[in-house]
């Protein structure tokens, strides 16, 4: 059979939130076929009759993988497993979507890029925000601003019930500007693509329902060599406020541009995952004057129609990730860039629990 068409019959491994998304962009499209669903709770069970299948169901991940012998792994399960199952299934053979972070450390980053090279397996990593077209917009119009930018960005979210102890599980491995703070530190490095060089970063334990070693509220500074800065921040638990949680914004010396999502930035939304990649328009702002010091020229809103839910993100993810099997797409720059903003964001960890600024 034409690899080019070839049915790539995959593995879900982790089947909460995005496992669940990602298992049903995999049951609609024609180029994938689910042959297991892993977890090790009640979630695949679950799943199965979601999806009103009957996908063989497990609970370990090695006992899985050998008995489907699958051409694809999909790891959508907590951050500290992610290296030692992406090694394992490239060694077998397949290839790998991975959620980020890619590894919950940068040498677990370093080592699965490697392996990738080696095995000649193609490793996706759960960028979402890469997969929507009006980010895209926005890095494109950010581009646009001259240098240096200045880029504004948080995701503060108030989870209480299964989001906040889907928050604990998580900051079990990693604190929330590691485990969110790479899809918005990867964004600044696209719009800027300059050297990361120094960041800075604060940090606030709000709760002892996490490691002593932990903290719930970050905020980390990046200071690039072409002069621009960036600025994000994330806090999540019961204590959060939404006042202030959805901020998109760059400024350069031509002007700005801001997300501008009055629905998704509205109270109560800051733990809905639609929301966090909601765009809905973009307000761009000319810095040109004219004579008189007044404005030259109007302020611009760029309404975005194409703007797919959290769903369709998904299915585009995986559409790219067929692609990248069927056609040997080279992804190194790929991998580079989720190793290099892992790196930063754990230069951020450090900055946080030492005080220090970190040179890069």
């Amino acid at each position: 059979m034409d690899e080019r068409k070839k049915v790539v019959r995959v593995l879900v491994v982790g089947c909460g939130n995005m496992g669940a998304s990602h298992a049903r962009a995999y049951h609609d499209a024609p180029g994938f076929e689910i042959c297991g669903l892993v977890s090790r709770g009640d979630s695949k069970r679950k799943l199965n009759e979601k999806l009103r299948s009957n996908y063989p169901l497990f609970a370990d991940f090695e006992a899985a993988l050998v008995a489907t012998q699958p051409d694809a792994v999909c790891l959508s399960t907590y951050p500290d497993t992610h290296e030692s199952y992406a090694v394992r299934a490239m060694e077998q053979g397949c290839h790998v979507f991975v959620e980020k972070p890619i590894a919950s450390t940068v040498e677990g980053a370093e080592h699965v890029a490697a392996v990738s090279r080696q095995t000649g397996k193609k490793v996706v990593v759960g960028y979402i925000l890469r997969h929507h077209p009006s980010w895209q917009r926005f890095i494109a119009e950010a581009q646009q601003l001259g240098k240096p930018l200045v880029m504004r960005m948080n995701l503060n979210q108030q989870s209480d019930g299964d989001m906040w102890t889907l928050h604990r599980n998580l900051m079990a491995s990693l604190s929330p500007i590691v485990d969110c703070g790479v899809h918005y530190i990867d964004v600044m490095c696209q719009m800027v693509r300059s050297k990361p060089k120094q960041v800075y970063a604060i940090g606030a334990r709000l709760t002892d329902e996490i490691a002593s070693d932990n903290y719930n509220y970050g905020q980390l500074q990046i200071r690039f060599e072409d002069g621009s800065v960036g600025w994000y921040e994330a806090g999540w638990g019961p204590m959060v406020s939404e006042t202030a949680f959805f901020v998109k914004d760059v400024f350069g010396p031509k002007g700005s541009v801001s997300i501008v999502a009055k629905e998704a930035g509205a109270s109560g939304k800051s733990d809905s995952i639609e929301a966090h990649t909601k765009t809905e328009s973009l307000l761009v702002h000319h810095a040109e004057l004219d004579s008189n010091e007044q404005f030259a020229k109007p302020d611009e809103w760029i309404d975005l129609t194409d703007e797919p839910d959290h769903q369709e993100l998904c299915n585009r993810e995986q559409a790219y990730f067929l692609k990248a099997i069927r056609e040997d797409m080279d992804l190194t720059a790929h991998l580079a860039d989720a190793v290099n903003s892992l790196r930063i964001a754990f230069a951020c960890d450090e900055s946080v629990k030492t005080g220090n600024v970190v040179e890069l």
